[in-house]
Parts: structure tokens; sequence; C-alpha cells
């Protein structure tokens, strides 16, 4: 048996932790709660009595049953309206918008469906025939019909054009028992005026000291270059944690070195965990193992292959016929929710590498929001989940182990543990540079074309349209972003293409963490250059609903170069080595490119400094056509904060009430 807590936490220290949690819950419980408030006071007018004697029924709910809002599919925590004939639900939120006479969300739109012009065209050749034409998925993109509210503020259900009923008043229902979140409040507000706690944050390390900072951007007139880096050996002290609070209530990522040598040592090489999934005492789980479902990251479309062949491509390569590296992925392996069940002594150990385990313990974490539901709640799935795909030094382009730009609900941090160096031929690094340049003329083919198209629409047809260069003569369109020459330089020195900062080879994961505030800028500059990325079977990118949470974005080298020359935004950007954790805040959007093969493992964890992004997040995605891919609100954040509150509060009361039995002893034995 693993110890997995690397400290254990006198009482002293659970009352200062919990006091700083509800402290900084507290202004959103009350948030939840005064939006309770406002719909019992519209609900008294419509009933023409007191907010006090109004009653509300109970909606028929059951622990194994989550209840979302049938219109922005935002979970229901507690009071909403609901329709007593067709049983339509609505959240408060859209109550209030349909009140101010704007419809809540966004409804179907019509999804573009990449179609496969096959492999050649993947590889800068013609497309197949009968393949030119676009599909779109068959969901109705029509306006949708008038939703308005009653002068009293009553709403009638949905039309039926949107699955209600369209003719009876929603009913306000509930879910928790009766005040059961303003005495939840009155509970929190009365625990923290008892004992007064010191919360001052311990004072920032040195940005220039290399034992604690690591150079990861190079923004002028910026004091947030640095990120914070420590070994895991010192970061146990108690004042490490105050200054890793302080750089996350930033929002700035952090890394830990080596914390695999805080653990027992046990194998992470793929290998070793296959066979311990095909020997699990399940048939039916062990059976499952002899193949998977991978991502081909050119097409980015699932192949079916045997595991013990998509192994040995993860140490020694794979390649298709025309020598281009064939790039595999296994996104959340073992497949299925129950990592803890299928790899128990695998998951003992990550959990016990993670640093800052009052965070990040899925289990037990004190200031961890999701640690803290009860058994009787579902859950989200916030893993530990194992990621593990292949990868090579040079920026393909087209095809490459990446993790696309995307934004994660809630706070995450990430383990290398283990990793495979896959060497490519001359041979084959000759036939690379030959097949880029072909990307690279079809590129300007297919740019020379659009804006044939632009300029043909734009000007009426007797107006002479010269045909339009790229610029500098490279290549400025499509993910394969490359100059001449650059392959053979990195074959030949064994670095990575001059990023500034960073240093040789060494790690196994090119990470690219945005800041916040730069998001505005991020999007701008996505949209605006949307038709030069490629994404699946290598297509020019035809359609973008959001540019982060759409996830068909990787910025390579060169894009970054003319973000940060167009809009001044610059990534922190730096290497994962082996054993190192890194921190990813909720809310900051971050792409990852593999260098090695890479196993990685990561947990989902929600931190009190960050329930404003997570609830920022929620709404973004509620406005989300209804059918893309993430509208679900899979975190619900209201209920967690409820629950952990509630949790926090009950904890407290304990250990101040057993903290007051042992000061009264000890008074009355002298």
């Amino acid at each position: 048996m693993l110890k997995i807590s690397k400290k254990d936490l006198t009482d002293r220290d659970k009352i200062q932790h919990l006091h700083y949690f509800i402290s900084e819950l507290l202004p959103f419980l009350k948030h939840i709660h005064q939006e309770q408030i406002e719909e019992i006071e519209v609900e008294s007018k419509i009933q023409g009595v007191l907010s006090s004697s109004i009653d509300i029924k109970h909606a028929i709910c059951y622990n194994d049953e989550r209840v979302y809002c049938n219109h922005c599919s935002t979970s229901i925590i507690d009071l909403h309206r609901s329709c007593p004939n067709c049983s339509y639900e609505l959240c408060l939120r859209c109550c209030q918008e349909i009140r101010k006479g704007k419809l809540p969300g966004v409804f179907n739109k019509p999804i573009f469906r990449y179609v496969d012009r096959g492999f050649e065209y993947m590889h800068g050749g013609d497309p197949l025939p009968k393949s030119f034409q676009a599909e779109t998925s068959v969901n109705d993109s029509g306006m949708p019909n008038e939703w308005v509210a009653n002068n009293d503020g009553s709403i009638v259900c949905a039309p039926r054009e949107m699955d209600g009923c369209g003719s009876c008043h929603l009913e306000l229902k509930c879910l928790l028992s009766k005040d059961w979140i303003s005495s939840l409040e009155a509970r929190a507000q009365k625990i923290i005026r008892k004992f007064t706690v010191d919360r001052v944050f311990q004072p920032l390390c040195c940005d220039c000291d290399p034992e604690k900072s690591r150079r990861a951007a190079s923004r002028e007139c910026s004091k947030d270059n640095y990120l914070y880096c420590r070994d895991s050996k010192n970061i146990l002290k108690e004042e490490e944690l105050f200054h890793f609070r302080r750089h996350w209530a930033n929002g700035e990522p952090v890394i830990v070195q080596n914390v695999l040598e805080q653990t027992s040592g046990l194998s992470w090489e793929p290998m070793v965990m296959w066979r311990a999934l095909a020997e699990h005492t399940d048939l039916q789980i062990s059976s499952r193992m002899s193949d998977v479902k991978a991502i081909d990251c050119l097409a980015g479309c699932e192949v079916e292959i045997s595991t013990r062949k998509f192994f040995k491509g993860y140490t020694e390569g794979r390649r298709y016929h025309n020598s281009w590296p064939e790039m595999l992925k296994l996104k959340d392996w073992p497949p299925s929710d129950k990592f803890e069940d299928l790899l128990p002594r695998h998951c003992d150990e990550f959990i016990s590498a993670l640093p800052f385990q009052e965070y990040t313990d899925p289990r037990a974490g004190i200031l961890n929001l999701a640690a803290k539901l009860p058994a009787s709640v579902i859950k989200p799935d916030l893993g530990p989940k194992t990621y593990i795909a292949y990868g090579i030094v040079e920026e393909l382009g087209r095809g490459d182990s990446v993790t696309k730009l995307h934004c994660d609900m809630s706070d995450a941090v990430n383990i290398l543990t283990h990793t495979a160096d896959v060497a490519l031929s001359n041979e084959q690094l000759h036939s690379i540079k030959m097949l880029k340049k072909k990307h690279r003329d079809q590129d300007e083919r297919e740019s020379r074309n659009q804006e044939k198209n632009e300029n043909t629409s734009k000007f009426s047809s007797d107006i002479n349209v010269p045909e339009f260069e790229c610029r500098d003569n490279k290549m400025r369109t499509g993910n394969a972003v490359c100059e001449m020459g650059t392959l053979n330089r990195i074959a030949n020195t064994g670095k990575k293409q001059s990023e500034g900062h960073l240093e040789q080879i060494g790690g196994g994961a090119l990470w690219d963490i945005f800041r916040r505030e730069d998001v505005t800028k991020l999007k701008e500059y996505l949209t605006k250059h949307s038709k030069e990325f490629r994404h699946t079977y290598c297509c020019p990118v035809d359609q973008v609903i959001h540019p982060i949470h759409d996830q068909t974005f990787y910025l390579t080298s060169e894009h970054k170069k003319r973000l940060k020359e167009e809009f001044g935004v610059e990534p922190w950007t730096f290497e994962q080595k082996l054993g190192e954790a890194v921190f990813i805040p909720a809310g900051c959007p971050h792409q990852v490119r593999n260098l090695k093969s890479c196993t990685k493992v990561a947990v989902d964890f929600v931190s009190p400094e960050n329930i404003h992004e997570c609830l920022r997040l929620t709404e973004e995605f509620r406005m989300l056509p209804k059918n893309h891919r993430a509208r679900e609100d899979k975190l619900e954040v209201k209920k967690m904060i409820l629950h952990a509150v509630n949790n926090a509060v009950s904890d407290l009361e304990k250990l101040t009430t057993l903290e007051n039995d042992v000061l009264w002893n000890v008074e009355h034995q002298q």
C-alpha cells in the first residue's frame, strides 16, 4: 500500500485551509442565493402574495439523475421553472434573459463536415473526384420562434419548434429543501467570523532566481515572463504553498520538477500498463485490450490497430508508404471512467506524485472543490486519465502529434511519466523535405484560388482581378509552416527551431499557454487567419463558431511569430521534461506538441482561486450552438460550490468545537 499523502495536516492547518476556502467561496454562494431570492420575488408578483408565503413544489429527482436546462444545457441546482404538461425545464439564467427580451443561448447551426479528399490531397496532391462539395449536418439553422415573458414575469413553455409544448405556464420548482441555501450561507458567515485566521501571502520569489523560476516568454514591459518552477523535494515547506497560491491566483501556470522521484518507482512504460490490464481478473476487460482505437493525427480520424503494434510504433516509430511519419495517439486510455479500478497501483502512484495535494488530490484535497462532493451525487469525470501519443522533434506542419488549442473548464495538472525517442533516418528526412515542398505549393495554390473567389464576389465581373502571391514567398497558409532549410538545421544541430528562450531538446512536450487577458486578441487573430489552418483530412478550416472551443487550431512557430507581430500576444512557451508536473489554470487557452513519444497522466481539479473562471466558461459554453461539442455543462460548478461549502462548513464546525473543548479542558486542568 502506498502512502498517497505527502504530509499530514494538523487540526490547526485544517482550520486555516477551511477558513480560507469558505471565505473565497462565500461571495459565489451569496450570488447563487441572491439569484434565487429574485426569482421568488418574481413568483410573488405572479401569484399576488407575499414572498414569504410562496409554497414551492419539489421536483421529482433521484440521486442518480442530473437535471439540466432544456434550453441552454446547464446544470440546475435548485430553483427552476418546469412545465406541468411536458416537463420542459428552464434554469433561472434563461428565465432572466427571456424577461429582458433577449433569447438565451444559440440555436442549432449547420456543422461543417470535412470530407476525405484522399491521402494524396493530404500531401499536396489533387483531391479525389466528387469530394469538392462540403457536407453539413442536417440540423435546422433557422431562427427560432419568438419567446417572450408575460407582463407579470410569468413564462409560457417553449414553442414546439424548441421542444416545448408552447401552451402551459412554467411552474417554479425546487430540488433542495426549503431555506437550505440561506441556512448554509448563514452558517458559513458565522463560522468565518468565529476565528481570525492569518491569510497574508508570503513574499513572491524573485523572478530571476533560476532555482525558483523558468523563463517562458519575452514580452516587453511585462513582469510575468518567468513561471514559478520548483523541485518537488522543496515544495513541502509551508511557504511554498503560499508562493504557489500567489502565482495561481494571478492565473499563471506552475511547473514542478522531478515529481516521480517522490514515488515508489512503479514503471509507467506503456507495455507494462498494458500487461497489467491484460491480466485483469475481469475477462471482459482483458479481452478488450488486444486492440485500441487511436487517432491518426494526419487525418484527425479514428483508426483501429492492435495494441502490440501501437506500442511498438511508440518506441520505434511508424511511417506511411511515402515515408511521412505516422503519428498516432490514445486519448483517455484505458477506455474507461474508472482508471483507479483498472490500474489501481498506477492510480495510487500518480496521486502520490501530485504536488500541492491540498489542491490536486482528487480524493481528499482539502482545497479541491471536486473532492468535496458527497457520495450520493453523480461526480464529473475529472480523471486521472492517461494520454499516450507518438512524437518527434521536427515540426511537421501537417499531422503533428498535437493537442490543439483549447480551454478547459476546470484547473488541471499534467505529469509526463514516460518518454521514448524516435529517430528519423536521413532518407526519411529527405522525403519529409520534399513532401513539405508539395504542401507549401498546395497552400499557395489554394490561397490564390481563395483570393480570386473573394475578389470576384467583391467586385463586378468586368474588373480585372490580379493574382496575389504569398507574402515573403514563405508558406503562410496551412499548418505546414516551415521555411526551407529548417529541417536540415534541426537534423544537423539536434536543436529545435529558435524560440529565443527555449533550451536544447531534452523535454518530451512543447507547451504553449496563453494568458487570460490575451484571449480576445487571440480569438481575433484566429478568426482573421482561419483559412490558413488545416483540420480534419488536412482540409482548410472552413467554419469558425468559437476559435478556441472549436479545438480546430494549432499555432505553429510561424503563426506564433505573426501573432506577436500583429497583436503583441505571446504565450508562455516551455518544454515539459520527464517527471515534470505542469499546472494549467482554468480559462488559459493552451496547446501541446509532442517532441518525443510521451505518456502523460492528468487530473482535473477545481480551486477556489479560479471559480470565477469556471463560472465564466460555463456561461460561455451555454451560448454555443446546441450541437457544439463543447456545450455540455460537465463540471456543474454551481452544484459543486454548494456541496463544497456545505462540506467545508461542517468540517470546520467540528474542528472548532473540538479545539474549544481541548482549550476548555486545559484551562480547567490548570
